[in-house]
Formats: C-alpha cells, structure tokens, sequence
C-alpha cells in the first residue's frame, strides 16, 4: 500500500493512469536510465572512444530484470549519489571487460536530464492523442447545438442569450491552441542532454560535439546545440502547457458543475448504476468528474508553478531545482493525462437538456434582451443616452422586471416594437463563430498528424 494517497490501491485511479504509469513506474524508469547508458555506449564505440564489445556488452546486461534491486536501492544510500547505485548493479552483471566503460564521462544530470526529454516525447504524445479525441467529442457537440438557445451569463448572473454549441465551440477553440502549442514545441523539448561535468563536454576532448549529437541520434533526440544543465525554460513550458491544458478541462468541468444545479437543470455528467452520490442523501447525483477536473487542475498548477520555480538556477549545475523537477514533473504529467481521461468520459457521455435551456431562457428572455434593446435604440437616442434610459427604468426608482413596459413608459417606442425586437433571440452570430471554429479545426485536422512522433 502506498504511504501517499496518490499511491492508494483504492485511490490511485483518481491521479493516474495505466499508460502513465507504464512510463513512470520505478521499474520502467530504471529501464529507461539503463536504455540512456546503452545509448552512450553505442555512440562512445563507434567514436572509438570505448571497445565495441563493451558497448555491445552494456546493451546485453542493461535490463532492470538482471539487476538486484535491493543491493542498487542499498547503494544508493549508502553513496548518497542518484546514480551510482544503479552503476554498481549494473557492473554485477557486467563481464569485467566492461565495466569500466559504464557511464563513461557521464554525469547523474546528463541520465536524468535526457530521460526527461523521453518521457516528454511518450507524455506528449499521450496529451496530444487525448486533447485531439476531446476536441473531437466538443466539435461535435457545438454543430449539434449550434442553434440551441440559452442563457449567456457573466458574473454569474443571466447576461445575454447565447447558444450551447456557441459555448462549447469555445472550449474547442481552446484546446485546438493546446495542440498547436505541443506541435510548435516539440523540437524545443525533445532534446537530450550530454554535458559532462559543467557542461563543457571536457572529458570527451575533440569527440564531445560529435558524441552529444550521435548520442541523441540514438534515442531519436535532437541534439540541443547547448548544454543546458541549468536552463530548465525546456521543462517549465512543456510542464506549463500540461497545466493548461488541466486548466481548460477543468474550465469544461466547471460548466457542467454549474449548470448541473438542480435549479439551472440545463447539463448532466454521466453516471452509472452502481454510483452513490451521498451516503446520507439518496437523492444526489453529485457531478464528481466535473469537480476533480477542478481538483486536479489545482494540483497541475502547483507543479507547474515548481517547474518555473526551476528556471531561477545559479552557476552551471544546481540540484536544488533540478531535484524539485523529479517530483513536479511526474506528477503535473499524471495530472494531466488523468484529466484528459476523465474530460473525455465526462464529455462523451454528457447529457445536454435543451428544454431547461430553452425553459431558463423564456423565464429571463425579455431581461437578457436589454443588450438588443440598447442596440435597437442606439441609433435612435444615441448609445450612452440609451444605456442611461435602460439602466433607470430597469433598476432607477419605480423600475419594473418588464422591460416592454418600462421602456414604453418612457415613450422612445411602442409596446409592439419592443415585443417584436424582443421576439427571437439574437444569437445568428454566435452561430456564424461555431461555424468558423468547427470548419477551421476540422481542415487543420486533416492535413495534420494523428501521432505527435
């Protein structure tokens, strides 16, 4: 049983997922530093810089399966050194030939530095498959309801009339930006580092550049040109984008937390037979998956917030950023791919109910008219002298909910203009922008890849 509740047998599905922690269980790491150091050695011997049956000897023993990881986890406190553990596991089940050709120059920084950028490589091409199939299900969902007529609301308070493909279209156009970002970002991030001891690449002599760039190559890296043992700007951003990305999840889940309200009645999450919504209140059907997008949306920040925390570093190598990156990386990525999951369930199986919407709407249509209305008598009365005569006999003394009355009453129209200004909502332009969101991601989605790598 896990001591942190993220790491709970009954709870653990709640921050992770299976493909996640494929690529970040303590086992798949390890075998992962192993890959980086079989890597190495591939590069060193074709430099000639070791034997090349050392090399072939460290990619035949590399794997965590051979290890006693008991004895690595045992050296490794005793060394007090990240890696050097992992070393001396590895040289138990090396030929002595070539156990000196092990992490050859290598540092800690330069393992862990370039696991990172696999793992963005996996991580990123998980994020974007699943921003991809929500950005599906709410492209959907806006050309269904482009004509749905609603409440718009700002401050929480009924606004203007919108509709609910307007709403969603909106959300689609915000996760077809997280995809252009990880697209735009991938040749940033996805670089391996090899610097040595500061980052100047001294052990390896006249072979260093070559090294680094045959070195990358070998795990499908591109060569980052630099060093960059303490410019932490590669993960900040990737680490950024996962938290907007939880951000705009979360963004969706708040829609459908809200407008569940038994009073609003116009979305529902899925739910399944067998879910309780409270113990002590059988009548509940509480939007849990909508409230832990926002749950985990907080969690994402907060890492992501470390990662930039990272950037601020001094001199030419500094743990003490560089270490906090091993826990807030892992855990703004399991955030993140959780929150995708659960978006899409809750998206995919989301109850839309048009007639509360419509119902809301005629229950407030002629107070969210008053934006039509300024508009109409603009022209007439001028566009602040409007605003004026609508705010006092809508809220001044004697005002009155109806707004045909009131503004009757001030003799700048007949009741039968007002009614029929007020008559349809005005929402063809919502419908115009749903149009333009959906024709532009469908269009880009077709010219573009359905893989990140």
């Amino acid at each position: 049983m896990g001591t942190r509740l993220t790491d709970s047998a009954l709870y653990a599905h709640l921050w992770s997922t299976d493909e996640l922690d494929a690529l970040f269980d303590e086992r798949a790491r390890l075998q992962r530093w192993l890959e980086i150091l079989v890597a190495l050695a591939r590069a060193q011997a074709v430099l000639g810089i070791i034997p090349e049956g050392s090399a072939r000897a460290i990619a035949d023993h590399a794997v965590v399966e051979a290890l006693d990881l008991d004895y690595v986890a045992e050296q490794t406190r005793l060394t007090s050194h990240s890696t050097l553990g992992l070393i001396r596991g590895l040289h138990r089940v090396l030929p002595a030939s070539a156990r000196e050709h092990v992490y050859y120059g290598a540092t800690v920084q330069d393992v862990t530095d370039t696991w990172f950028a696999t793992v963005m490589r996996d991580v990123g091409s998980l994020v974007r498959r699943d921003v991809r199939r929500l950005e599906s299900l709410v492209l959907d969902l806006a050309t269904r309801h482009r004509d749905t007529a609603m409440v718009g609301r700002t401050h929480g308070q009924a606004g203007a009339p919108i509709t609910f493909g307007f709403k969603a279209a909106s959300w689609a156009d915000e996760l077809r930006r997280h995809v252009q970002r990880l697209d735009d970002g991938r040749q940033r991030w996805l670089v391996g580092q090899l610097g040595g001891a500061v980052g100047a690449l001294a052990f390896f002599g006249e072979h260093g550049i070559p090294l680094r760039e045959r070195f990358c190559a070998e795990l499908g890296l591109g060569d980052p040109g630099m060093s960059w043992l303490t410019a932490r700007d590669r993960l900040a951003e990737f680490g950024h984008v996962l938290a907007m990305v939880c951000g705009t999840a979360a963004r969706i889940g708040g829609e459908v937390y809200e407008l569940q309200r038994d009073e609003i009645g116009e979305l529902a999450e899925p739910t399944t037979a067998g879910a309780v919504g409270s113990i002590t209140m059988p009548h509940k059907r509480n939007p849990e998956g909508s409230e832990h997008l926002d749950t985990l949306a907080r969690l994402a920040r907060a890492s992501g917030g470390v990662l930039l925390e990272s950037v601020v570093q001094q001199h030419e190598r500094d743990g003490r950023g560089w270490k906090a990156e091993w826990v807030a990386f892992p855990e703004v990525c399991l955030l993140t791919g959780t929150a995708l999951q659960l978006a899409i369930r809750v998206v995919d199986g989301l109850e839309v109910h048009a007639e509360a919407m419509a119902r809301n709407l005629d229950r407030v249509d002629q107070v969210v008219g008053s934006e039509h209305l300024l508009a109409v008598l603009a022209p007439r009365l001028g566009k602040h002298h409007a605003q004026e005569l609508l705010q006092r006999v809508l809220h001044g003394p004697g005002a009155t909910s109806d707004p045909v009355r009131a503004v009757a009453r001030a003799g700048v129209a007949t009741p039968a203009e007002i009614t029929e200004w007020l008559r349809e909502p005005m929402v063809s332009n919502a419908g115009r922008m749903v149009d333009a969101v959906v024709a532009r991601a469908r269009s880009e989605r077709a010219e573009e890849s359905e893989t990140w790598c």
